[in-house]
């Protein structure tokens, strides 16, 4: 594969510039982005392209193709886990979740992550590269040929932080939501961030109106530097304000997540802290029942504690909702199936 191109990495307007430099016609792009966004791994299945068009893209290009290393499906809820093998050796996870609305995936923007935050199962296996656009759209694309399902709706909040790696993800929405490929609509994609606030406030600027997701998981900087490092550079005054920008720019209202961890974040002082700090913002909280890490002495919060929690901040008119777990029998969470499989072969 050295020297050629991805050709799920391009964009027509790029494909059409590559086909002008072999000296082929430029409407052939269009053809090849939409064979190549049906899931086909193999050029010579484009049959309205001409052999010697097919022989010329297999000597320049090739189609990346992700293997599945393993995969597990829930027998409480039928979420499927995947862990895919790239070309270069490396793993990343991908889950397939059914709700009524139809399939939704959440896909992995790194190989690895540098955020080191205590409660994710990604902490502590090291930070490998970036995954490149190609990469990220094709979990996606073999999601849906696996499942023979179309997909309505993306996460990125698989392993990684998806705005440490901003030019690829922006790559890919854009790749995910043309209307020549998989033609996911903006609004139905949520992108998920610790708080990288100078890329929020481009990502604002990109005319995508996705769903942006804040991992907050806190309602101080004291709690908060204690299980994510990234507020030592960023604090949640700054996120905070950033969020607001970007709810002006995009009118687009802002996910906050947060896991609910015993003794650490759950207390009806931190709920009402959390409810002060960003009441009248166009806004949802997402209570998230923690998965424990072995590797990190944190507990998940009782039924008592998140209810209670959530019921102090729709008392002041934050729209809450508890996630529903799932996968729980899988290890469905993100970095857990990764995580055990690299331990178990070290």
């Amino acid at each position: 594969m050295e020297g050629k191109v991805n050709l799920l990495d391009l964009t027509i307007e790029e494909m059409q510039k590559l086909l002008a430099d072999m000296g082929q016609e430029k409407f052939r792009a269009k053809q090849i982005f939409q064979w190549i966004h049906k899931g086909i791994k193999d050029i010579d299945e484009m049959t309205n392209l001409s052999k010697t068009l097919r022989q010329e893209l297999k000597n320049n290009t090739y189609i990346g193709k992700l293997k599945v290393h393993e995969k597990y499906v829930s027998k409480i809820d039928g979420t499927t886990k995947y862990l895919f093998e790239l070309p270069d050796g490396n793993l990343i996870e991908s889950v397939l979740m059914v709700y009524k609305h139809g399939l939704t995936v959440c896909i992995s923007s790194q190989i690895g992550c540098k955020m080191g935050c205590k409660f994710c199962a990604s902490t502590g296996i090291g930070f490998m590269r970036n995954l490149s656009a190609g990469e990220i759209l094709d979990q996606v694309l073999s999601i849906e040929t696996d499942a023979g399902k179309r997909v309505g709706h993306v996460v990125i909040m698989g392993i990684g932080e998806p705005l440490d790696n901003y030019d690829n993800v922006v790559k890919f929405l854009r790749l995910v939501n043309h209307p020549e490929g998989l033609n996911i609509g903006y609004r139905n994609i949520s992108v998920s961030t610790c708080g990288l606030v100078p890329e929020m406030m481009d990502l604002s600027k990109e005319s995508m109106p996705i769903t942006l997701s804040i991992s907050l998981h806190a309602p101080n900087d004291e709690i908060r530097e204690k299980i994510m490092p990234i507020n030592k550079r960023y604090s949640i005054d700054k996120i905070l304000e950033a969020c607001k920008i970007y709810t002006e720019v995009t009118k687009r209202r802002i996910t906050f997540e947060y896991a609910m961890i015993a003794g650490v974040n759950d207390s009806r002082e931190n709920a009402l802290e959390l409810a002060h700090k960003i009441k009248g913002m166009l806004c949802h909280v997402n209570l998230i029942p923690m998965n424990p890490i072995e590797a990190a002495d944190l507990k998940k919060s009782s039924r008592e504690y998140i209810e209670q929690f959530k019921s102090i901040l729709e008392r002041y008119g934050i729209d809450t909702t508890v996630r529903r777990e799932l996968g729980s029998d899988i290890n469905a969470a993100c970095g857990q199936l990764r995580r055990s499989t690299m331990e178990n072969h070290s």
